[in-house]
């Protein structure tokens, strides 16, 4: 906590704007929106590389949040105020930090898929400056963070230096997705236990299911259009892809919002929201656009 308090000492309502700009960059619509920019339009490889980065971290920082289940620095030391504006996107525990975990698992790919200098120096400041940001805004503490950025890079590394296994090796296609549906719903169990037992709360859990939800998306909808569909990301204009980019991010967020309308926001319900939304990004959108471009 002394940090954030040396933190909240020098904040200005400039600094407090700025902050809450980066941190941004960090949430969890940038972070699919870009996939899905790799995924449909630019390279479906380097975007299942993103994906799995991403979603794996993603499963072991919600299982760390509810197996530590630390509280927010703001409720740990009471006479602690955080930047106002940030309290909407700090939910769940303090440790590990999400947004940190969630900007380092996207930009750190970033940078070493680029060739250039000055990209790579974007990207790694992009996702240090991401995880200042939550200590600026006095959503989490330096451990949160640097923890945070640790299991995403040790993941981030070992899935770059495995790649050719996973992205180009058909032989263990069926192995690969069954381990990530298992860890996806011993995650989902593991909160479902501890929220039976009366151990943390339905909203720590739901968190826990959404990403359990999304990563069965991934390794369930990976295999199917690895196996299946394996469409092809060209259309041959740019206009075209741009309009494809949109037009899928649009129907994607009527998707999840109509979801919700209907089924509510139950854990059962958001997990299978998520189930469906990552479904969609992965193979039914990629299926439909591919039926358009064979038709013409």
């Amino acid at each position: 906590m002394t940090f954030l308090w040396i933190l909240e000492g020098i904040r200005t309502p400039f600094l407090d704007k700025l902050m809450q700009f980066i941190t941004y960059f960090g949430q969890e619509l940038i972070i699919i929106a870009v996939i899905c920019a790799f995924y449909w339009c630019v390279d479906k490889r380097f975007a299942y590389l993103l994906g799995f980065t991403y979603f794996t971290a993603g499963l072991c920082v919600q299982a760390l949040k509810i197996t530590f289940r630390i509280p927010r620095p703001w409720i740990l030391d009471p006479t602690f105020s955080p930047v106002e504006s940030a309290l909407e996107g700090a939910t769940g525990y303090s440790f590990p930090s999400g947004h940190t975990q969630s900007a380092t698992c996207l930009f750190f790919p970033l940078s070493l898929y680029t060739s250039r200098t000055w990209v790579k120096s974007l990207c790694v400041s992009a996702f240090l400056l991401i995880g200042f940001s939550r200590m600026y805004l006095g959503c989490h503490t330096p451990k949160d963070v640097l923890t945070s950025m640790g299991l995403s890079l040790i993941v981030a590394s070992v899935i770059w230096r495995f790649q050719e296994l996973l992205l180009d090796d058909c032989r263990h296609l069926k192995l690969i997705a069954a381990i990530l549906v298992c860890l996806s719903l011993a995650t989902a169990a593991y909160s479902l236990l501890l929220l039976g037992s009366g151990v943390i709360e339905t909203k720590y859990a739901m968190d826990c299911c959404k990403a359990a939800g999304a990563g069965l998306g991934f390794s369930i909808g990976w295999y199917i259009e690895r196996t299946k569909l394996n469409f092809d990301t060209r259309t041959g204009r740019i206009r075209t892809q741009i309009l494809k980019l949109l037009i899928g991010l649009v129907l994607a967020l009527l998707i999840k919002e109509g979801f919700s309308l209907i089924f509510g926001s139950s854990i059962l319900a958001k997990m299978t929201e998520y189930f469906i939304l990552v479904l969609w990004v992965i193979v039914i959108y990629p299926c439909l656009f591919q039926k358009v471009i064979n038709r013409n």
